[in-house]
């Protein structure tokens, strides 16, 4: 397996007002995006090239949106504190250039 290209852990992934983890996993890495929760099952992944992800200017720095094949999750990158010795988790305009630059529409 190739190394991913982004990797974010304890990522809270939700759809509409529903929770589906609060500690999951975000991982771009082979030309796909996938959502998994926090036991590595996956929640959903879809090729980047049906990925939109954005940061809306109305919410708050740690969340993005990201849509996959039509259907749109929350994900709140670094609502906790990382365990010691541990970087924190990547910032939402993080990820959103990270998928922009791995599908190869700048960023």
């Amino acid at each position: 397996m190739a190394e991913a290209e982004f990797t974010a852990t304890g990522v809270r992934i939700g759809k509409r007002l529903r929770s589906l983890t609060r500690a999951g996993q975000v991982r771009i890495s082979e030309g796909r995006l996938e959502l998994l929760t926090s036991y590595g099952s996956e929640i959903d992944s879809a090729p980047l090239g049906a990925v939109r992800a954005s940061k809306p200017w109305y919410t708050p720095d740690d969340r993005a949106l990201a849509d996959l094949d039509g259907k749109r999750y929350v994900l709140t990158l670094g609502d906790h504190d990382p365990a010691p010795g541990e970087p924190g988790p990547p910032a939402a305009r993080r990820f959103v250039e990270a998928v922009r630059r791995a599908a190869g529409r700048g960023g």
